[in-house]
């Protein structure tokens, strides 16, 4: 089989390399990390692999999976060129929702070819993504050797796999970022606005847990118009108005909030879109 090297021995590192492995998909060779211990951890997560701490000591891979933070995707594909400039070309990708594959030049210089590619899926913990992995969307963009090397590995884990339009990565990883991220920060606003109106905590736990999730599933039933209820979606401009001079007096950038958010489920409920166009 293929080898993989991984450089960053984190929770998307070990994930996809432990379901590489108990998938026979690649042999791992070398997970490498600033951290040893963290390296150390990740291989006896994965099965598999040479723990090091070190690029420059790293044997050579067919592909090479740089699951680091995006800030440091840039400076480890150059360290990476530096000392691999010498050897075959080999397959880079990294897993950066929000970075194209123009932070891995370094290695197309080289010779190689470099895909990024992006999980839908959030990486809480190893030991639960391993079990949540199956069907998860991944987007890929970048040079076609890459891609289709990268797309096939993630396949056979059980990934389903799409291309992204060139350019379009931002956008992309923002919607992702509405979609999952701010939904806490949706739920820890209301709970705190809940809490300031002097609502017992057994209660609140309760109203969180049904709303959030008659919402998600109306949501997925019907479409995020269809869904939509509320007084900015009935036109209610008082009610909305109301609202919005409680929560100032509450915290400012929350009414700030409400208030760009009433305005596009103003927009959702009359023409289905929340983009003005």
């Amino acid at each position: 089989m293929a080898i993989l090297n991984i450089i960053g021995a984190g929770r998307v590192g070990a994930t996809l390399g432990n379901l590489i492995v108990a998938n026979r998909v690649l042999d791992i060779g070398d997970v490498c990390d600033t951290d040893l211990s963290r390296a150390r951890d990740a291989v006896d997560f994965i099965g598999a692999g040479r723990a090091l701490d070190d690029i420059a000591a790293m044997r050579p891979a067919d592909i090479w999976l740089l699951s680091v933070p995006d800030m440091r995707i840039a400076d480890v594909a150059l360290a990476l060129a530096q000392h691999r400039k010498d050897a075959a070309p080999a397959v880079a990708v990294h897993c950066s929702g929000a970075l194209d594959t123009d932070t891995l030049a370094p290695l197309r210089a080289i010779g190689w070819s470099v895909a990024s590619a992006h999980p839908m899926l959030s990486f809480a913990n190893p030991g639960t993504s391993v079990f949540q992995f199956e069907g998860t969307p991944c987007g890929l963009e970048g040079d076609g050797a890459a891609r289709a090397a990268w797309s096939d590995v993630l396949a056979a884990i059980g990934a389903r796999c799409f291309e992204i339009e060139p350019g379009s990565k931002q956008l992309y990883h923002a919607a992702a970022v509405v979609a999952s991220n701010f939904l806490p920060v949706l739920a820890a606003m209301s709970v705190e606005m809940w809490q300031a109106a002097g609502i017992p905590q057994p209660l609140i736990d309760d109203m969180m847990h049904t709303l959030s999730r008659n919402a998600v599933d109306n949501v997925l039933a019907l479409g995020p118009k269809d869904a939509l209820t509320g007084p900015a979606a009935r036109g209610d401009r008082a009610v909305v108005e109301s609202q919005a001079r409680a929560i100032g007096g509450w915290d400012a950038v929350s009414r700030e909030a409400y208030n760009a958010l009433s305005a596009l489920a103003t927009r959702l409920a009359l023409t289905g879109k929340v983009r003005d166009a």
